[in-house]
């Protein structure tokens, strides 16, 4: 299940770290050069927000185990996640975070991707559910500097039901990659530092 791995990171991906990293060692492919990050494999370039730190590998990689035992207990699947790729990540702070990765796709029949990525949403409904997280979850559509995107919307509520957290995925084929984005964010300011630093976006496809 390709797709599943893409979106580890929406379960547990609440980490923050204040100290200066390299931001080029906590990637797994692609470069950046001063606020910019860009991966040639992927087509893709954004300019990370001014004050925004870069997301430590080592917590993002606790974070995917996390995420994939949750899903794997709830689903009773094995997922395969070697070659799932970190593309960059940063944050504001733990609730307010921006996540990207790629892993390569070859579809067996056309329209696998879609609905793989069908299937993909049900179960982590599902995964919240059984873990006991009450949750609301919309699906969609959406064009990225003329290219469309999947768009999976999440909002958790904490148990006084208020609301704790809000996801907004995003993903795509790209260059025969599967593309993903996660936005995770407890206000509208920080949501909307993130969305327009990802519609900025450049992208080249092949």
């Amino acid at each position: 299940m390709k797709l599943t791995t893409l979106f580890l990171t929406l379960i547990t991906l609440t980490i923050f770290s204040c100290s200066p990293i390299d931001p080029n060692k906590q990637i797994d492919e692609g470069n950046v050069k001063g606020e910019i990050y860009e991966s040639k494999e992927i087509g893709w370039s954004i300019e990370i927000p001014n004050s925004w730190a870069v997301t430590s590998k080592d917590k993002i990689e606790a974070s995917d185990q996390k995420g994939k035992d949750a899903l794997e207990k709830s689903t009773g699947l094995e997922l395969n996640t070697k070659e799932l790729k970190h593309l960059i990540s940063f944050q504001k702070n733990q609730f307010n975070i921006f996540a990207s990765t790629s892993e390569p796709v070859k579809e067996a029949f056309p329209g696998e991707y879609q609905s793989s990525y069908k299937t993909l949403n049900q179960l982590i409904y599902q995964t919240f559910i059984d873990q006991g997280i009450k949750a609301d979850s919309s699906s969609g559509k959406e064009m990225i500097q003329g290219l469309e995107f999947n768009t999976f919307y999440t909002t958790i509520y904490g148990p006084n039901g208020k609301v704790l957290l809000n996801q907004i995925m995003y993903s795509r084929l790209m260059n025969g990659f599967d593309f993903g984005v996660n936005i995770n964010y407890n206000n509208e300011q920080d949501k909307k530092t993130m969305i327009d630093a990802f519609k900025k976006s450049k992208f080249s496809t092949k």
